[in-house]
């Protein structure tokens, strides 16, 4: 699972909860560092925050969703 928020407090508090469900969990703070991130562990379930600087997550989920090779990972907008 990836976890893409700008949020520290976010991203720490998801990675607890997703970690004591089983999960492997990677964490992102922005849309770039997601991006790199999906090329290299290919998460299966990415939860994305939608304002945050740079790259927001409606833009970072669309260029995932472009990529063939990512178009069916599912993405919850947070």
């Amino acid at each position: 699972v990836l976890v893409i928020d700008d949020s520290n407090t976010i991203r720490r508090s998801a990675e607890i909860f997703l970690k004591q469900g089983g999960h492997d969990v990677m964490l992102a703070e922005d849309g770039f560092d997601a991006l790199a991130k999906v090329n290299d562990y290919q998460p299966q379930l990415i939860f994305c925050d939608i304002l945050m600087p740079r790259l927001d997550g409606y833009q970072t989920c669309a260029i995932i969703k472009r990529n063939q090779k990512y178009s069916n990972v599912q993405v919850v907008i947070l």
